[in-house]
């Protein structure tokens, strides 16, 4: 039986540093899987694309897309199956999220921030035009505030209410002491720049990945979503 291909699908970034950060994610699936042909493509700004990515591989060969996105959101549920469909050896896995191990990704990168007890805590998230999307998103406040103790307000950046800025504002008036924005975004990029901005003096968390080596938590999803699918 011939194994199928990993096709890491990301949103795309215009920010350097976010192309590095996810072609090093993807860098260690392929280390992680040596008999796999493994292959980055992008749904947006960034080339190759969907179509250009598919074409590249052999005819014949069966791909498993592993969107590395972090909620079922437009690109998940329509993008990929429309821009696929020219071939019938394609299959499709699930999102990243939710995922207990993001969460471990998640308290990682809050810990550099010295998160106290009495710290409210505000989660930055991409948004989306489909609420299945934002109730992913949501799913894991509810997961980072259980592990935290703690209510976790989800503040989206676009799309949804309530909107990062307003969150932060919000937690600031009731908290007596620091609100401190946990960041689920894969990279750096627009967003993470948009969230620094909104978050108007509180502390960010680094992105998911960044210039450091990805968490191998991480990398364990997109293998686990690959293998499930395959």
């Amino acid at each position: 039986m011939t194994t199928p291909a990993l096709l890491a699908i990301s949103h795309g970034t215009a920010s350097a540093e976010g192309q590095a950060a996810v072609s090093a994610l993807v860098g260690a699936v392929a280390a992680r899987l040596p008999d796999v042909t493994v292959r980055l493509g992008h749904v947006d700004v960034q080339q190759p694309d969907v179509a250009a990515s598919l074409d590249a591989l052999p005819a014949g060969l069966p791909i498993v897309i592993v969107p590395l996105l972090l909620s079922a959101g437009y690109h998940v549920r329509v993008d990929l199956k429309q821009q696929s469909a020219s071939r019938d050896d394609v299959s499709i896995a699930p999102a990243l999220g939710p995922d207990p191990r993001l969460v471990d990704v998640l308290l990682a990168r809050l810990a550099p921030l010295g998160l106290a007890a009495d710290d409210a805590v505000v989660l930055a998230v991409a948004g989306s035009s489909d609420d299945r999307a934002n109730e992913d998103c949501r799913a894991i406040g509810a997961m980072l505030g259980e592990r935290l103790g703690r209510d976790v307000t989800v503040g989206f950046l676009a799309a949804a209410e309530p909107r990062l800025g307003a969150a932060v504002a919000a937690a600031r008036a009731t908290s007596p002491a620091r609100v401190v924005v946990a960041n689920y975004l894969l990279a750096p990029g627009y967003f993470h720049d948009l969230a620094v901005r909104l978050a108007d003096g509180s502390p960010v968390a680094r992105p998911l990945l960044d210039d450091d080596q990805p968490a191998a938590s991480l990398v364990d999803v997109v293998v686990d979503r690959y293998r499930d699918a395959r």
